[in-house]
């Protein structure tokens, strides 16, 4: 099935698409500068179909879990249209399954590679003003600062990342059989 390229489209266009909705959400999250020109992108590419949702799905406090929805609903929609064209049946708890944790792991992996930006640009550029840095590290302080709670600094050495990467491991691992 994966080596049919008009599913290989179909997969990564709907995963890239989900993938951009659960970054929006996660910048909300984290309280991130809406005004970054990178935000701003998210914002433009993901507010058109989230508007019928942010009416429909209420505001936790100052959370729209309206992209988390859409995210669900885009890997729902990716699921269904590559088991169509590959002729495979539609089997609908399954699909929600697979969909569910799909945004999950999504939200792992976007934490995972933003750590890995975070900590090299704490090497190279700590003081950058660049937009994609400063995104970067605004979406990963508060995650820092939790596994700080656990694992203080030691000496100046901050152990916070290796933490952060242990957990995401170890969900990830569990969550591996119910991802494609």
């Amino acid at each position: 099935m994966a080596q049919d390229p008009i599913i290989l489209i179909i997969h990564t266009v709907g995963q890239l698409y989900a993938f951009i909705l659960t970054l929006r959400f996660l910048l909300q999250l984290a309280g991130a500068d809406y005004y970054n020109p990178i935000s701003q992108a998210v914002v433009r590419l993901t507010s058109i179909p989230l508007k019928p949702l942010q009416k429909i799905i209420p505001k936790a406090k100052r959370l729209d879990f309206s992209p988390l929805a859409l995210a669900f609903g885009v890997n729902v929609l990716t699921l269904v249209a590559m088991l169509a064209v590959s002729g495979g049946g539609t089997n609908m708890p399954g699909i929600l399954l697979f969909s569910g944790v799909g945004v999950l792991d999504g939200i792992l992996q976007i934490y995972f590679w933003a750590v890995i930006g975070a900590v090299i640009i704490s090497w190279i550029a700590p003081d950058s003003y660049h937009p994609a840095p400063q995104l970067l590290l605004q979406l990963t302080e508060p995650l820092f600062a939790l596994a700080r709670k656990v694992i203080p600094p030691i000496g100046g050495l901050d152990l916070s990342p290796i933490l952060i990467f242990l957990v995401i491991q170890i969900v990830r691992s569990q969550l591996a059989p119910f991802t494609l």
